[in-house]
């Protein structure tokens, strides 16, 4: 038997979604169809801040509960408003990744039972130089969203004073995202060592609440500086990406202004479309006025001739430059 299907009508074109009904959010009950609904909902926003770039599709076949996957090439039988863009991972192989460039897009995406949507940092016009700068503030055991939240005022104050305005979203879990929009003339590298220098500088602040250590053992009840999501090919859920979380949160846009007494898991697949009715986007014009790191890299280099060298790079990444050893702390010790 031929599974249900029914067809979208998507700006101006048709777009085929099957099994419409599958549960993808068993304790919501919400739908395959409920999913694609709300893309089409949020469709402007949401390619305002992830269209245009290399994007990575985290897709369950199934619902949340089972088993998922990364698509980052464009599938065999993609229809033709589905782009891609040639780029080279941190190995040094070159492939086409997916860029998603209008609503169809978005919602054939959905059809191939994407939850999660990961863009890149930099555009698809220039895969290698990233157009903003992102800090992932990660609350770790011990720790919670309101901890996350004093993190990012003080780490405001701190791009403040590099002369960097931050912008802000939940991470749909229990994490904050800050973006700062930058003119693309670095690298993933060079931006990864601004994002180092930040952290530190926050860290020398607030040594009992936030941690660069890469090593879980070492980090305590603080949030982690997750300096290794600037690294190229590393990204992170997309402003109004839904989560695989059994409330179906969304990742979502807020204002400085709101952040004190948020609660992130108010923002649902359910009530986001709402909420831009009511409040608009916060990130419209994020992109406007670029700001340049040059002070941040500065920052680096002072570390660097006081002794402050390289961290550790994520274990799938090859040897880089100036790396301390990949082991632990306590194993170090042990041997």
């Amino acid at each position: 038997m031929a599974s249900e299907r029914i067809t979208l009508q998507v700006g101006g074109r048709e777009v085929s979604l099957s099994s419409p009904d599958r549960v993808l959010w068993p304790q919501e009950g919400i739908t395959k169809r409920e999913l694609a609904e709300y893309l089409i909902a949020v469709a402007e926003p949401f390619l305002a801040h992830n269209g245009g770039r290399p994007v990575s599709l985290e897709r369950f076949p199934e619902s949340i509960d089972g088993e998922s996957f990364f698509s980052k090439n464009p599938p065999k039988g993609a229809p033709e408003y589905v782009e891609s863009v040639t780029v080279t991972y941190n190995s040094g192989r070159r492939h086409p990744q997916l860029v998603l460039t209008e609503p169809a897009a978005v919602v054939w995406a959905a059809q191939m039972n994407t939850v999660v949507f990961h863009p890149w940092a930099s555009r698809a016009d220039d895969t290698d130089r990233p157009v903003e700068l992102r800090i992932d503030l990660d609350p770790q055991p011990g720790t919670d969203f309101a901890d996350a939240v004093r993190a990012a005022h003080g780490l405001r104050e701190v791009l403040n004073e590099a002369g960097l305005e931050p912008w802000l979203k939940t991470s749909g879990n229990r994490g904050l995202h800050v973006f700062c929009p930058i003119v693309p003339e670095w690298e993933f590298l060079d931006v990864r060592h601004a994002v180092i220098a930040a952290g530190r500088e926050l860290e020398r602040r607030m040594p009992e609440e936030v941690t660069m250590s890469w090593w879980k053992e070492e980090r305590g009840e603080r949030i982690f500086v997750d300096f290794n999501q600037a690294n190229r090919d590393r990204t992170m859920a997309g402003a109004y990406s839904p989560r695989p979380l059994q409330a179906a949160t969304v990742s979502t846009p807020v204002t400085w202004e709101e952040l004190d007494g948020l609660e992130p898991h108010d923002f649902t697949i359910r009530t986001v479309p709402r909420r831009l009715e009511e409040v608009g986007d916060p990130w419209r014009g994020i992109a406007d006025n670029p700001a340049r790191i040059d002070t941040l890299l500065e920052w680096w280099e002072r570390d660097l001739a006081e002794g402050l060298g390289e961290l550790p790079f994520p274990p799938d990444f090859p040897k880089m430059p100036g790396e301390p050893p990949r082991v632990q702390p306590s194993r170090a010790k042990k041997d």
